[in-house]
């Protein structure tokens, strides 16, 4: 793991932390695949207390479960876990801009969004393009900087954590699926440019067609079989 400077126990238990969500993430780790402590000190080349707090954070934040005989092993999603993460966010969401509508998103200066609009334009890009392992990142680092500029850190928190653990579920399940690029949704642009505009109605009416696209792949995923329906 590459690191400039001095590490401390604390940046190297990020480190570990951020590897193995990306490792998820790209679905090189399965849900339900189980690993040890010792695996991954192992093959990360550290000792075993960062590792080990890497995973009880990932733990923490719902991607890892842990079995005090057998280790850790991925979460498991379900498709009802999906459904309630996409409700959770639109409820937010719509509070978000609800609020935005009074206090109004001018207050947003337009070269705080100059990052985020950048951000918007690989992952659109990406989106059609089909590429998945660039779209994750590009789709969170946008969505976190987004949120962040109109709304408070919890709520940011939060949010971020519901779209990590929808990527999760949804990321081998997309692998798999023919259609990927038709499913991968690519309205970042359209809404930072109502929120450039002022436009909360404008942007509201952008989250609720993201929300509505990510129901809609949902109806294609198997509840039993849990993949895609032909």
């Amino acid at each position: 793991m590459p690191a400039s400077g001095a590490v401390t126990r604390n940046t190297l238990r990020q480190q570990i932390a951020d590897a193995l969500r990306d490792e998820v993430l790209a679905g090189r780790l399965l849900p339900g695949e189980e690993f040890t402590v010792k695996h991954i000190a192992e093959q990360y080349g550290v000792s075993a207390t960062p590792v080990r707090e890497a995973l009880v954070d990932l733990s923490a934040q719902g991607l890892l479960d842990s079995d005090q005989h057998r280790g850790f092993h991925v979460h498991q999603f379900t498709v009802a876990d999906f459904r309630a993460m996409i409700e959770a966010r639109s409820l937010i969401t719509e509070g978000v801009f609800r609020r935005a509508v009074v206090h109004g998103t001018r207050r947003v200066r337009s070269e705080a969004l100059v990052s985020v609009r950048r951000r918007a334009e690989e992952a659109a890009r990406a989106a059609k393009g089909g590429d998945l392992d660039i779209l994750i990142g590009y789709d969170l680092r946008f969505w976190r900087e987004l949120t962040a500029l109109i709304t408070n850190q919890y709520i940011c928190d939060f949010l971020h954590r519901l779209r990590v653990q929808a990527w999760v579920f949804s990321v081998p399940l997309l692998r798999g699926d023919r259609a990927c690029r038709d499913w991968l949704w690519s309205g970042h642009e359209q809404l930072v440019d109502a929120i450039t505009l002022g436009d909360a109605d404008a942007a509201r009416a952008v989250m609720d067609d993201c929300h509505t696209h990510s129901l809609a792949w949902a109806d294609r995923v198997d509840p039993e079989l849990g993949r895609p329906r032909r």
